[in-house]
C-alpha cells in the first residue's frame, strides 16, 4: 500500500512538472549557451544577456558563401515573412551569426540583409569576434561543426541547421535550415510556446 502511495504521488509529480514546462514542444536538444557579447549589423552591441528572457532562433551563415547559405538565408527571410502573418514578429528574435568574421564586417551583415529584404526589427547579424570564438560557440552550444577553409578556398564549413533557444538560454531544439517545409514546422512549434 505503501508503495502504491509513492508510486501514485510521483506520477501526479510528473503530470505537474510536465504541465508547468514552458516548452510544450518536442525538443532535440538541451545545451546552454557561452555567453557572448557581438557587434551587430548596427554596430552595436547585442549580448546573450540581452536576448535572455525570450525566445529566439539563430543560425551561422556568411555573407561570401556560394552554397548553403543562399538557402539557409532565404528560408529564414520567409520564416520571418511568415511569423509576421501569424503575429509572432515582436515575439521571438532571430539571430544570424557570421562564420567569416574577418570578411564580415557591420556594413557587410547590414548590405546582406537588405538583399533578402530582412527586418532588422526582430533579425539581428552578428560580428566582432575572432573565428576561434564563433567556432567554440558554433561546436560547444550549438552542437555544430565548424571549419575554416581549405587552403586556396574562402569557403568556410558549417552547420545548416536553425536553432530553437529559450528564455534561459538553452538550445532545445534544431531544424533543417536548407528545407523550406521545416520553416512551416518552426511555426507550429512557436504558435506552441509559452510566449506573451
Amino acid at each position: 500500500m505503501k508503495r502504491l502511495k509513492l508510486v501514485m504521488l510521483f506520477i501526479v509529480l510528473s503530470l505537474l512538472l510536465a504541465a508547468c514546462s514552458k516548452e510544450n514542444i518536442e525538443t532535440n536538444m538541451n545545451e546552454e549557451v557561452l555567453d557572448f557579447e557581438f557587434t551587430t549589423q548596427d554596430n552595436e552591441k547585442l549580448s546573450l544577456d540581452d536576448l535572455k528572457g525570450g525566445y529566439w532562433l539563430a543560425d551561422f551563415v556568411f555573407t561570401n558563401c556560394t552554397t548553403v547559405c543562399l538557402p539557409m538565408t532565404t528560408n529564414m527571410s520567409n520564416l520571418q515573412d511568415m511569423m509576421k502573418e501569424e503575429g509572432l514578429d515582436d515575439k521571438i528574435q532571430l539571430v544570424s551569426f557570421s562564420v567569416d568574421p574577418d570578411r564580415d564586417t557591420p556594413e557587410a551583415l547590414r548590405k546582406y540583409a537588405e538583399d533578402y529584404d530582412a527586418d532588422l526589427s526582430n533579425w539581428t547579424f552578428l560580428t566582432g569576434y575572432d573565428f576561434e570564438t564563433i567556432k567554440e560557440i558554433s561546436i560547444k552550444s550549438f552542437k555544430s561543426l565548424l571549419a575554416e577553409p581549405p587552403e586556396g578556398d574562402d569557403q568556410v564549413t558549417h552547420g545548416t541547421r536553425f536553432y530553437l533557444v529559450n528564455p534561459e538560454g538553452k538550445v532545445i531544439k534544431y531544424y533543417n535550415g536548407t528545407e523550406s517545409a521545416s520553416m512551416h514546422t518552426i511555426i507550429d512549434d512557436m504558435k506552441k510556446l509559452d510566449i506573451d
